[in-house]
């Protein structure tokens, strides 16, 4: 009869708890401990060795090897005695021994304590204890009573016990003969006869001690050193021969010192352990290289690496010791925390010879110089610099002429302009004199060379390509005398002159109606692309930017240009280029560049041959720039050219070197953050619109942001008149509107700052962190140059405090953050009124909280960051779906989005860059966009947030003074702003 089906909704009975199998259950079981003797080696070395159990005598006479077996014995059933029975260790080891589970358990450990030195995979009946090496025995051993588990023998005449502790002294005496070596074994304060001493492995001993008719065994912990361990297991005294004693002293002694305590007695008078010296060993090469490294020096013993050995001469603890006291001033001498050893070349080994090593032997470090030391001196001298430029009878050259010297020394030309152009920041010239090349007096020829990267031209001789005007503009402003610079301004005055732009028929091709402002920007277009002249394009975010150079190129096809137009954009945006093409201008052929050579199987001349419009990344542009730049192109378009606003990167360079007739640079942030983005872009758009870097800086960065003026003139005057000038030199050359002003067809936008008071723990933490920055980064303002990443370290550390306290610490997620929460109530709402909103942060971190928090609302969300990989369906998820919010990085939605679905932004943090928040709210607040856009601006009060809203308003300033006609102007982030963040 089956048994009856139990309903699983009812209670179960308490009795389960009592009822259910006891895991101490079966019979116990003991540690038998056995005494065993193995004959003595025969006349056959190699015959097996009889082992059998050991008696008194055995141990008495000490005839053959004693040895210490341990086994599992079990109660006998008619006696309670213990005893072998049929209990063995292949029997605790099987699953289902009739014994207590603990005391299996407890067996089966010990097997695998004794089996990690054991040859044998199987264990017999016996295990000797005496090769087992694990240190984890003695613990075990120690934890059997607690499991009441006896360490018993069966074995007549002796018996067993567990020492509480045991201590080696090695005594060595004076004798007539030599020296006398002895081991002096104390077990539980009882002083035990060497020759009675056995060693289980290197952790411990045995003692076997006669008592009259018994034999105690005594098991001790005691870790045992090789030599100390060599000691016991001579079993009795070593001799030393007066004529061994120094081998002895130098080669077994410091190992006798290192793993026991020494006694000399009877006049025996030993010398003190050697230490370890701290040593840097310094090894010239050829080829002004260094090798250097940290070792220990033990005197009379030799070097030693710096890396642990076991080598019983070192001292681990006194090296460890040794290299404490030696890391802070190792750190502040040679600035490499935990750099012990490397090589040098050049000027870097001189430094280090003529710097380094004698401040570390000034400081105690004991110096070993190998091989064939050199020289080196230092010239310290300010430096004596005359450049000169000759015109020479070909028109593309200039004659360069560079005198340099420094304590009366001339240097060579060649390898100062090599190394300033590698951006070296010390010279070694070959006899051995060096000098830092951070001097202020080598500042102009620094910046002259700059931007050089390949030297080929010095070949031919000290001659300044006039294309070359990283080098040739950057001396005395130059590009005023050179032929290609004099007939570009030439043609940039008759723009000057010109009081409008004539009309333009739009092109037959256009499948669209222009706007009435991006008519005029066409006609801009085509009056710049008829003089040859480039320009920024700066319109706002959502003017249709694409539109307009879409007609344009129509125009140039349609009027007889044959050659393609290239366009860069970032990878994120091709897809919009070749889809806006498709759309407005069917007739082009577009080519899209979206991989590498060899993912292509094209070179870009053979892609271009067939092509109006070629599309690529600046990512590809900057891998492949040699291709680019050998193809002929009408027109380069720089599309997001914030892209390439920093002159120093390959990326800048790249697009320098393509050739086209004009380049147009496409943003609607043509200034982020300083005016030196400005001169960036038409760096590339207008080559020649303005002097060397350096001049454009003393002439409009340092009066107009900065505040810098001439001793003899009037601030505020001087200032207004720099910025007009400027003004009036980009102003035919940059077209910027907004939508305010252009496209009044646009609802309205709305932007509030939402204020989140930090709850009352996370206002703790914050503040307490608040202070303890204040006081680092306000000691760093001083250079800030030099400390500007730690400055900002910190500043982007307290942004995200403010944020949440678990982007910081994931020990502090559970203070949780009031941001996420006053964002998630606004969703709610937003969501049951049929509102969808973008949400934006700059800290992906933060960004994956929010969604966290949306999840477990159960709140449908898109999510976009640099990591996403399907990209466009995402996008197109959110453009045709139901969520109500659209989660986006800076980064990667900042630009080249369309998302008009949404009317609400929420601005999660504030950035530096005002701009930054501008784009991102122009992604839903651009053509298409029918309804009012809502934008909150949610800033944590009382923090670093509201300091930095601030600066932000100063920034957009600046960008309005510049570019949109409005007197007021701002300074960039300086060490004052950076002060100000930290006002109380």
């Amino acid at each position: 009869m089956s048994a009856p089906h139990r309903d699983p909704r009812a209670p179960v009975s308490w009795r389960t708890l009592v009822d259910a199998p006891r895991s101490r259950g079966g019979g116990p079981l003991a540690l038998g401990i056995e005494v065993r003797h193995r004959a003595a080696v025969g006349v056959h070395q190699w015959a097996p060795r009889p082992v059998r159990t050991a008696t008194v005598r055995d141990v008495v006479k000490g005839d053959g090897d004693l040895l210490l077996g341990i086994r599992p014995l079990m109660r006998s059933a008619s006696s309670s005695a213990w005893i072998q029975g049929d209990v063995t260790w292949d029997t605790v080891r099987r699953a289902g021994a009739p014994f207590r589970a603990d005391h299996v358990q407890w067996f089966r450990e010990l097997l695998s304590i004794a089996r990690e030195s054991l040859l044998s995979g199987t264990a017999g009946d016996w295990l000797i204890l005496d090769q087992v090496e694990s240190g984890l025995l003695w613990t075990h051993l120690r934890a059997a009573p607690e499991r009441g588990i006896a360490l018993v023998t069966l074995q007549k005449g002796f018996e067993v016990t567990l020492a509480e502790s045991g201590s080696i002294t090695v005594d060595i005496a004076r004798t007539p003969t030599g020296l006398s070596v002895a081991a002096d074994v104390t077990i539980d304060d009882r002083a035990i006869d060497h020759s009675a001493v056995r060693t289980i492995g290197r952790t411990g001993l045995y003692a076997l001690t006669p008592l009259g008719a018994r034999v105690r065994v005594t098991l001790a912990e005691v870790s045992l050193s090789p030599a100390v361990h060599a000691l016991l297991s001579a079993r009795g005294p070593l001799h030393v021969p007066a004529d061994e004693e120094c081998a002895f002293l130098t080669d077994a002694y410091p190992a006798l010192g290192r793993g026991a305590e020494i006694r000399p007695s009877d006049g025996a008078e030993l010398p003190a352990l050697p230490s370890p010296t701290a040593t840097i060993v310094v090894t010239h090469r050829p080829r002004d290289t260094v090798d250097f490294a940290l070792e220990w020096t033990y005197r009379g013993h030799g070097r030693f690496p710096l890396a642990p050995s076991d080598d019983p001469i070192r001292d681990p603890d006194a090296e460890r010791l040794a290299l404490e006291a030696v890391s802070p001033m190792w750190t502040e001498v040679t600035g490499g925390d935990g750099v012990w050893s490397g090589t040098l070349h050049d000027v870097d080994a001189a430094e280090f010879v003529t710097h380094v090593v004698p401040a570390l032997s000034a400081r105690g470090i004991l110096v070993v110089v190998e091989g064939r030391p050199r020289t080196y001196r230092q010239l310290s001298g300010v430096p004596e610099i005359t450049v000169s430029t000759v015109e020479t009878t070909d028109p593309d050259w200039f004659d360069l002429g560079v005198i340099v010297r420094i304590d009366g020394r001339s240097i060579p030309f060649t390898p100062l302009f090599t190394a300033l152009s590698m951006r070296r920041t010390k010279l070694l010239l070959v006899d051995g004199s060096w000098f830092s090349l951070a001097h202020p007096a080598l500042d102009t020829l620094r910046e002259l060379i700059d931007e050089v990267v390949e030297l080929d031209e010095w070949d031919t001789g000290l001659r300044i390509s006039r294309h070359q005007t990283a080098l040739w503009e950057e001396f005395e402003d130059l590009a005023d005398e050179a032929l290609p610079a004099t007939s570009w301004r030439a043609t940039a005055d008759r723009l000057r002159s010109a009081t409008t732009v004539p009309s333009t028929p739009v092109p037959a091709g256009l499948r669209a109606e222009l706007r009435p402002y991006q008519r005029e920007g066409f006609d801009w277009l085509v009056f710049l692309w008829s003089h040859r002249l480039g320009g920024i394009l700066a319109d706002d975010m959502g003017l249709g930017k694409t539109i307009q150079l879409l007609t344009l190129l129509l125009h140039a096809r349609e009027t007889g240009e044959r050659r393609p137009f290239l366009v860069v954009a970032p990878t994120s945006v091709l897809s919009t280029w070749r889809e806006e093409a498709a759309r407005f201008a069917p007739a082009l052929r577009v080519r899209v560049v979206d991989g590498t050579r060899g993912r292509r199987n094209a070179d870009i001349d053979e892609l271009s041959e067939d092509a109006d419009l070629l599309i690529t990344s600046y990512t590809l542009l900057r891998l492949e720039a040699e291709q680019y730049a050998a193809a002929d192109w009408a027109m380069l378009v720089l599309d997001e050219a914030q892209f390439v606003k920093n002159p120093d990167t390959q990326q800048h360079r790249a697009a320098a070197a393509v050739p086209s007739d004009v380049t147009i640079a496409v943003t609607g942030t043509p200034m982020e953050n300083s005016l030196a983005d400005l001169w960036a872009l038409l760096k590339l758009t207008a080559p020649g619109l303005f002097a060397s870097a350096v001049k454009f800086r003393q002439d409009y960065i340092q009066p107009i942001e900065q505040g810098k003026v001439p001793e003899n003139a009037e601030g505020g005057e001087y200032r207004r008149l720099r910025l007009e000038r400027l003004r009036r030199r980009i102003r035919p050359l940059v077209l910027r509107r907004t939508k305010d002003r252009v496209a009044t067809d646009l609802p309205d936008k709305q932007e509030q700052l939402l204020h989140v008071d930090l709850g009352p723990t996370h206002r703790a933490l914050y503040d307490t962190v608040l202070q303890r920055e204040r006081q680092k980064v306000l000691g760093l303002l001083q250079d800030l140059d030099k400390n500007r990443f730690i400055v900002f370290r910190s500043l982007t550390m307290l942004r995200m405090l403010a944020l949440a306290p678990g982007l910081i610490d994931e020990a502090d997620a559970k203070i949780g953050s009031r941001k996420i929460e006053t964002l998630l109530e606004r969703v709610v709402e937003l969501r049951a009124e049929g509102h969808r909103a973008l949400v934006f942060s700059q800290f992906t971190s933060f960004l994956q909280l929010a969604a966290a928090r949306l999840d477990k609302a159960g709140i449908p969300y898109a999510y976009l960051d640099g990591s996403t990989r399907r990209r466009a369906q995402v996008i197109d998820g959110f453009r045709t779906g139901q969520q109500p919010v659209f989660l986006i990085s800076l980064k990667a939605g900042g630009f080249g989005l369309t998302l008009t679905e949404a009317d609400y932004v929420f601005l999660l943090d504030p950035w530096w860059n005002p701009a930054a928040e501008a784009q991102a709210v122009d992604r839903t607040h651009r053509i298409g966009q029918h309804d009012p856009v809502m934008v909150y601006r949610m800033i944590s009060t009382d923090t670093i947030e509201e300091k930095v809203l601030a600066l932000q308003q100063r920034k957009a300033r600046l960008f309005t003074a510049v570019m949109d006609d409005e007197a007021l102007f701002a300074q960039s982030l300086t060490a004052d702003d950076i002060r100000g963040l930290f006002d109380a």
